[in-house]
């Protein structure tokens, strides 16, 4: 017997198309039908507008127009309706089966003449009846026509996926496109060996896996990836979006769903790729309502697709999500999405790998490093670094750059990070003033502490929502922090607002920002780092801080009493306190150096890291000596 595991797979063309009415008679049949729809529009109006005109009154005022000459012109009768006008110009209407009309038309010597009875065929009764429901019918079929996109056989394929031509479907994007994810495209490889070469799994008895999800943030390039282990297989690639499925028919999906696999087992081997798989494949019966939905049923439709394609007739399913907690059990098991490939935010040798794709095309100047770019960078994604090289681009062909220089990058990074900056924006000298020392503050304790990572920068140009901002410049990644790391980040978070308190005796709303980041960061170190002697080496992560799952993560209570909720509460508040005395003695000692590098930052807006650095350690040389005596009385006038 032939082992059909062992048949290679054949690329199957896709069916050729059914001729489509062409578009010239399509056009033609939408202008016909709106031009007798908007005809017999105007025909019933206009037939309704003029019966407004004539005053319908009764029949006992015609009788007196009569006996008083009021009456001008002829006077017609048809079936007992009279109509006529009156000698001012208006015309009248009123009905009547009285004989002794006409000769009461006599005696006032008013003519009139007497019109036949106009009948109505039966035929003309049928169509007036007719014509609108026709064209309403009429109307209604063209929009569904067009909107399956059509002849007729087509009408009702609202419910199926037209994938493009096989010809356009393979995508010419390869690995060499992505940068990093070396771990990620290891994975994937194996996709492609099989999709290039089934028979070498098949004749160890190996099973490719169905489903590939692909997780993680947002502007990771998950979908890169995707058309990139198509272009690397050269297979057909079919993308669809989750939200596509769902339309408000119900059963539209499920349809979608079984004519999207229907599709790409023509076009096999190929790489069938589900953007935002989440928008449909939620998990079930988790609504607070019913548990019948349009949605479930795609799902349940998806499951079972899933369940009856196999992987020898060459069809991958790819699927890409960045909420992987709310899908449902049954999609993510072994037999379906069999493997899941994280692809986390860059590192920085990732991040520099991805600022050398997105510039390859772009000149830059010798002075751009893209390695301190990437330090410069942590936390964004390959979509923001790409963003961040585009707008280089734009700053640098605004200015009539010949080349994009390291400070066209700069400001990139700047607007990117923080926002536009506010040129319009007057501050007041006082204003600036208490901006430069709040920011000098931060940098000045940053630069006390021990294990600190060096500044980049310091600015007091507003951007965005901020008036200023101190960039910190991390020499590598860093995976895992200690709790030193935290505490001193709680100090330099709380060092502007100590500043403040001592060179202007007030605080100011400018530290809104740095005690709601300094108190989330101090409630993490409590409630689920364990960081608290206190509270011991207890997690009470709070479940409601994350994103809530409606319907499973919305009825969960609070897992610990309130006495403990009083006690987390009061170890926050220590934490935050213990660092704000010890940004305030750090302040008080360097105070001489503060003064320096906030009267440097009023002059120049924006210092770089070894300014900030020369500034500081100026302070400790002979000359600087004479400038710390004169501040000792000023030192002692605020409690030092």
């Amino acid at each position: 017997m032939e082992n059909k595991d062992k048949v290679p797979l054949k690329r199957r063309m896709p069916e050729i198309p059914k001729t489509q009415m062409p578009s010239f008679w399509k056009s033609l049949l939408f202008w016909l039908v709106l031009g007798i729809f908007i005809f017999y529009l105007a025909h019933t109006s206009s037939s309704r507008l003029t019966d407004k005109k004539i005053q319908k009154i009764p029949y006992s005022d015609f009788l007196n127009f009569a006996a008083n000459n009021e009456i001008s012109g002829k006077v017609t009768i048809q079936q007992g309706q009279i109509k006529g006008k009156k000698t001012d110009g208006a015309e009248f209407r009123t009905f009547s089966q009285d004989p002794d009309i006409y000769q009461a038309l006599k005696d006032n010597k008013i003519q009139f003449e007497d019109l036949p009875e106009a009948g109505r065929s039966v035929w003309a009764q049928i169509l007036a009846g007719v014509i609108p429901v026709l064209l309403i019918v009429l109307f209604f079929w063209f929009m569904i026509y067009r909107r399956a996109g059509g002849g007729g056989d087509q009408i009702m394929s609202f419910g199926r996926i037209r994938p493009q031509p096989l010809s356009e479907t393979k995508p010419k994007t390869t690995f060499s496109e992505v940068a990093g994810y070396q771990e990620a495209k290891e994975e994937l490889q194996e996709v492609i060996d099989f999709l290039k070469d089934p028979q070498k799994f098949q004749k160890l008895g190996g099973r490719i896996p169905k489903g590939v999800l692909l997780i993680g943030p947002p502007g990771t390039g998950k979908t890169l990836l995707a058309k990139a282990v198509a272009g690397e297989a050269n297979v057909s690639f079919t993308s669809i979006s989750g939200s596509e499925f769902v339309e408000m028919f119900v059963g539209v999906g499920a349809s979608r769903v079984r004519d999207l696999f229907r599709q790409a087992k023509r076009m096999a081997p190929s790489i069938i790729f589900i953007d935002e798989i989440d928008a449909v494949g939620r998990q079930r019966f988790a609504g607070l309502g019913g548990g019948h939905d349009e949605r479930e049923q795609t799902l349940n439709q998806l499951l079972v697709e899933m369940d009856g394609f196999h992987t020898e007739e060459g069809i991958i399913l790819m699927a890409a999500t960045n909420r992987p907690d709310v899908l449902d059990p049954a999609l993510v098991r072994p037999g379906r999405f069999d493997r899941q490939v994280v692809l986390n935010l860059p590192d920085v040798r990732e991040r520099e790998a991805i600022l050398k794709v997105h510039t390859r095309n772009s000149k830059l100047a010798d002075n751009v490093d893209l390695s301190i770019v990437a330090k410069s960078t942590p936390g964004m994604s390959g979509a923001d670094l790409a963003n961040l090289c585009n707008e280089a681009a734009l700053m640098a062909s605004r200015k009539n750059h010949q080349v994009i220089e390291m400070n066209d990058v700069e400001e990139a990074m700047d607007k990117e990070m923080m926002g536009t900056q506010h040129k319009s924006m007057v501050l007041s000298p006082e204003e600036k003033k208490i901006i430069a020392y709040h920011e000098s503050g931060h940098a000045l304790v940053q630069h006390s502490l021990p294990e600190s990572q060096p500044i980049h920068k310091v600015t007091i140009i507003p951007r965005g929502r901020s008036l200023g901002s101190t960039h910190i410049l991390p020499e590598k990644d860093i995976h895992i922090e200690s709790d030193n790391y935290f505490r001193n980040s709680l100090i330099t978070l709380l060092g502007g607002r100590a500043a403040e308190r001592i060179f202007f005796d007030r605080v100011y709303t400018g530290a809104e920002n740095d005690l709601h980041s300094a108190t989330e960061l101090a409630r993490q170190m409590v409630c689920e780092w364990g960081m608290s002697a206190r509270m011991g080496p207890v997690s009470y992560h709070n479940r409601t801080r994350s994103e809530v799952f409606l319907g499973r993560d919305l009825t969960q209570n609070r897992e610990y009493s309130e006495t403990t909720a009083r006690e987390i509460d009061e170890e926050v508040k220590k934490l935050l306190e213990i660092s704000e005395k010890e940004a305030l003695r750090i302040i008080q000692e360097k105070r001489g150096s503060l003064e320096r590098l906030a009267n440097t930052l009023l002059e120049k807006e924006t210092l770089t890291g070894k300014e900030i650095d020369k500034l500081i350690s100026g302070i400790t040389e002979e000359p600087a000596k004479e400038n710390d005596q004169k501040n000792g009385p000023e030192k002692d006038s605020t409690g030092s």
